[in-house]
């Protein structure tokens, strides 16, 4: 697959136009994910040398990217051409909800929707004892 991967605040917290300290666990999940054969690709605000850093702080941990800021190497970048990645997954802070935790990115990629399976010492459980567990509302849980 491949999966856009955004730099601040998703490998490392926000500190723009500096780099911030390292989120637990992200370079190790990205290693992770070339070593299955994944093909990452740095998607991020960054430009110039302030995106050379952002590579370079990737490349001395181990994580390489088959591409930055387009969907693959050989495409020609101009001012005027698109910034939109054709991926397969985007990895990014300002998803709706937030960015869950690496472990959760993970098991997203490895084994799909989360919702069809729940991790205990790599244990699959099907998505039945997941949903035997009764939820409470969003107005339940404003009026507890």
């Amino acid at each position: 697959m491949l999966i856009a991967v955004d730099f601040d605040g998703t490998i490392v917290e926000h500190a723009y136009p500096a780099i911030g300290k390292p989120i637990p666990f992200a370079i190790d999940v990205l290693k992770r994910l070339q070593a299955e054969g994944h093909m990452l690709v740095l998607w991020t605000y960054r430009t110039g040398p302030l995106l050379d850093e952002a590579v370079q702080y990737c490349r001395e941990r181990g994580v390489e990217f088959y591409a930055v800021n387009r969907s693959f190497p050989e495409e020609e970048w101009t001012d005027d051409a698109p910034r939109k990645i054709d991926a397969d997954y985007f990895i990014d802070d300002k998803n709706i909800g937030g960015l869950p935790d690496w472990a959760e990115i993970y098991r997203i990629i490895r084994y799909g929707n989360t919702e069809s399976a729940a991790y205990d010492n790599n244990t699959i459980e099907t998505i039945q004892s997941r949903q035997t567990k009764k939820k409470k509302g969003f107005f339940s849980k404003l009026f507890e």
